[in-house]
């Protein structure tokens, strides 16, 4: 008889707290490389900024859902389905923070897309659906790649990089100066934003400035850069300027952390203290 109370018990408790409306607010995050969940299995070292953008809130209240994935642009986010999932996943109230720019350059068809015309349309159906369904957008622009060439090099794929080695890299001369490679892609998202009172963080200004801030050395440390046998996970070296590596992707994270908090203010006092050192 105590067992059938116990067991009637335990699972009205169940029924009870099943039925209690979720008090945790959700940031999805869509976006490329530069953010997506990485394989860290064999202590690989590369993160994206979204992986640790958790660490920096109340898990209690906000829940990081990242969907931002490697080699994305706006265009094939959609077009692969990944935006709907978002949407059906998403309630009123949560935010979308969307960041794409550095695939939408690439000339492939299935990625590319043009600021002010198609790249511009797809920000804007982000900003637009996100709004339909409840939430709140929240426009970034792309982060900056460490490129301190003196000439910069044509666009290549990032995503190459990742299988590249130290001996595979760029061989020519660095200057003391961040030299841009998104052109009019890091200032169709500021216009968008504009156009539609969209939040906006910018984040390429935050992550140039931190760069630029760190030199031209002091930079690789953000980075996938190592020398052969430096890093046991990368033996023969990498020349990685785009992707992060664990602690480059925690600077990241609490810097554009901060800059959210500062656009929107309701969530500041669910921010962690930073604990990167």
């Amino acid at each position: 008889m105590k067992t059938i109370r116990f067991l009637f018990l335990t699972a009205a408790v169940l029924l009870l707290v099943s039925a209690m409306p979720d008090k945790t607010t959700t940031i999805f995050v869509i976006g490329d490389s530069t953010a997506a969940n990485k394989d860290t299995t064999g202590g690989k070292q590369e993160r994206g900024w979204g992986m640790m953008l958790q660490t920096c809130f109340d898990a209690n209240y906000i829940v990081v859902d990242n969907h931002a994935v490697n080699g994305r642009s706006s265009k094939s986010f959609i077009d692969e389905g990944r935006w709907d999932k978002v949407l059906k996943a998403m309630k009123p109230g949560d935010y979308v923070i969307i960041q794409f720019g550095h695939n939408d350059e690439k000339p492939k068809p299935d990625r590319h897309t043009d600021p002010g015309s198609t790249f511009d349309y797809n920000l804007a159906k982000f900003i637009r659906e996100t709004r339909e369904h409840g939430g709140i957008p929240v426009l970034m622009n792309c982060v900056v790649r460490r490129n301190f060439l003196v000439k910069a090099p044509e666009i290549a794929d990032d995503e190459l990089l990742r299988n590249s080695t130290f001996k595979d890299g760029v061989q020519m001369i660095e200057g003391d100066s961040l030299i841009d490679t998104h052109g009019l892609y890091k200032e169709a998202p500021k216009d968008v934003a504009r156009r539609m009172n969209c939040h906006f963080v910018d984040a390429n200004k935050i992550t140039h400035d931190l760069e630029q801030g760190l030199g031209r050395e002091g930079s690789k440390k953000l980075h996938m850069w190592f020398l052969p046998g430096q890093e046991p996970s990368e033996p023969k070296g990498k020349q990685d300027n785009t992707h992060y590596n664990i602690y480059g992707a925690k600077v990241v994270a609490n810097l554009l952390a901060d800059a959210l908090c500062q656009e929107i203010p309701v969530l500041k006092k669910y921010r962690k203290p930073s604990t990167v050192k």
